[in-house]
């Protein structure tokens, strides 16, 4: 699945490559000042490189991830230092082998590997990188920012996010059920755009929650390279840990076991299956955290204005979703979620849109000709006659 975007976002890029960014401006007439004779005064703004861009890619799509940011950062005149996530660099090593044999010139594709101190904090604090474009956690997100601060490094980071799904009383239950079970089968769960945390109007909880129920239960948790395989595991020991801390706070919080998958799987491995907790409220701890795992978690509501208050009472902003047979009400919802991207009636994406996140989410935007616009700097060429 990886390979055939990561090309569609080379090929996107290269194309965008021959775009002229530059921006020509009205003459304007300046009268005469203490510094200078009057004169009119014409301009134009350019797009130029911002320099060394470290490109910083998670685990969970690291070949997908890490070409759209150097994709962009090198059709703009940009090098780039490739830093794959710790938990598996091997995609991103044969990635930068790949560049080379097409013939990037030596300098201009890098890669460092490693975890902690001996490579990410280098990188992100050194003062000949120019710019970080990062995707992974809010926290690691934050000390990234703060040791980029010193060189005012420019930023860009797609952070973690917390979904909100809004169910209205008019939605399409079939499509909402399809749309958050990928939660579950995709990754499971291990991706930062899932619609995790469902909002639902109250005449619909009971039957919402019975069709995620049977949803759940339908998909096999396995090896992940039987072709019956639905659910694999997760990535690592600790993550498996860090799921079921967050499962087990929300029990002890109040929230209703209805499909447990903390047993579910191979014994051998890191695996937890689809896992559904109803009857939630927005203090609890699986509700308001990150989970990056195959966990959702249901909140009832009674009016639209205690929807949006809810999906907004959030530290995170990224992906969020709104299912309502009444369109025009749903994209009235939609306007009033603060959140970087709002997704009506369907999980699905559209890659020339803006992506990035309001709040811990994140910090500028990508996707398309914001892209293109990341990586660069304006410069204003300014002249008299």
């Amino acid at each position: 699945m990886q390979i055939p975007v990561a090309i569609s976002r080379f090929d996107r890029y290269a194309k965008g490559a021959m775009h002229d960014l530059s921006v020509a401006l009205p003459p304007q007439p300046i009268g005469t000042t203490p510094l200078a004779a009057g004169a009119l005064m014409s301009g134009y703004a350019r797009k130029v490189p911002l320099g060394v861009v470290a490109c910083i890619a998670p685990y969970n799509f690291p070949t997908t991830s890490m070409v759209g940011k150097i994709a962009p950062a090198l059709a703009t005149g940009n090098t780039v230092v490739m830093k794959p996530a710790p938990q598996d660099p091997l995609c991103v090593i044969e990635l930068a082998k790949i560049l080379e044999d097409v013939g990037f010139p030596k300098g201009v594709i890098n890669i460092v590997t490693g975890s902690g101190p001996s490579a990410g904090v280098n990188l992100v604090s050194d003062p000949n990188v120019d710019m970080v474009s990062f995707t992974g956690s809010s926290a690691v997100g934050a000390s990234i920012v703060a040791a980029g601060a010193p060189t005012m490094k420019r930023q860009l980071h797609e952070l973690g996010g917390k979904g909100a799904c809004i169910v209205l009383e008019d939605a399409d239950m079939e499509k909402v059920v399809a749309g958050i079970a990928s939660v579950w089968a995709f990754h499971s769960g291990q991706i930062c755009t899932a619609p995790t945390r469902v909002i639902v109007q109250r005449s619909r909880y009971d039957e919402l929650v019975t069709r995620l129920e049977g949803a759940a239960r339908a998909l096999k948790v396995g090896d992940p390279l039987d072709a019956a395989t639905q659910v694999g595991p997760v990535i690592s020991g600790v993550q498996l840990g860090r799921i079921q801390g967050m499962i087990e706070a929300g029990l002890s919080e109040g929230a209703e076991m209805v499909v447990d998958g903390r047993n579910a799987g191979p014994d051998k491995g890191y695996f937890i299956g689809p896992t559904l907790l109803a009857g939630c409220n927005n203090t609890m701890t699986p509700v308001r955290e990150e989970i990056f795992g195959p966990v959702v978690v249901v909140v009832p509501f009674d009016t639209v204005d205690d929807a949006i208050a809810i999906a907004n009472d959030s530290d995170y902003g990224l992906f969020s979703y709104v299912f309502g047979s009444d369109t025009p009400a749903a994209f009235e919802v939609a306007k009033e979620i603060r959140s970087g991207r709002v997704g009506i009636n369907s999980v699905q994406t559209h890659h020339e849109t803006p992506f990035g996140g309001f709040k811990m989410s994140g910090i500028g935007r990508d996707g398309g000709n914001w892209g293109l616009d990341a990586y660069t700097e304006w410069q204003s060429i300014i002249w008299g006659s």
